[in-house]
């Protein structure tokens, strides 16, 4: 069984060909989320800011497919700079304070201007 979660995903006024989130059986696959505000791209702030805007993105995608963050089995980060690991690092703490999911970082390159980028696996059985 597969089901979409949530509608369309707008960036910028510009719907997206993905999904926000796919439920597939017990397993829960959000697409990877930027920082945003509003629906608008948040280019500016903080290492820490923009990681915040990510983690409310995620908790808010989670919660229309019935999830919370304690349900997260999985993230993979992406960053932009390694020097902003440490202030990453800090925010993703106070997200998942206790029971951590798994997870993998590396740093790359964005298609827009940002700072990082977080991909969730959620499990929550029917």
């Amino acid at each position: 069984m597969k089901e979409i979660i949530g509608g369309p995903l707008v960036i910028n006024g510009r719907t997206l060909s993905l999904s926000k989130a796919v439920r597939a059986g017990d397993f829960v696959f959000l697409t990877g989320q930027i920082p945003m505000v509003g629906g608008e791209v948040l280019t500016t702030g903080t290492i820490e800011d923009q990681t915040r805007a990510c983690l409310d993105r995620i908790t808010e995608t989670l919660a229309e497919a019935g999830c919370t963050r304690d349900d997260v089995v999985k993230t993979m980060v992406w960053l932009k700079d390694r020097a902003d690991f440490p202030g990453f690092n800090a925010v993703y703490g106070d997200y998942f304070p206790t029971h951590p999911p798994a997870r993998s970082a590396l740093v790359s390159d964005f298609l827009v201007d940002i700072r990082v980028e977080v991909e969730v696996i959620a499990w929550k059985p029917l």
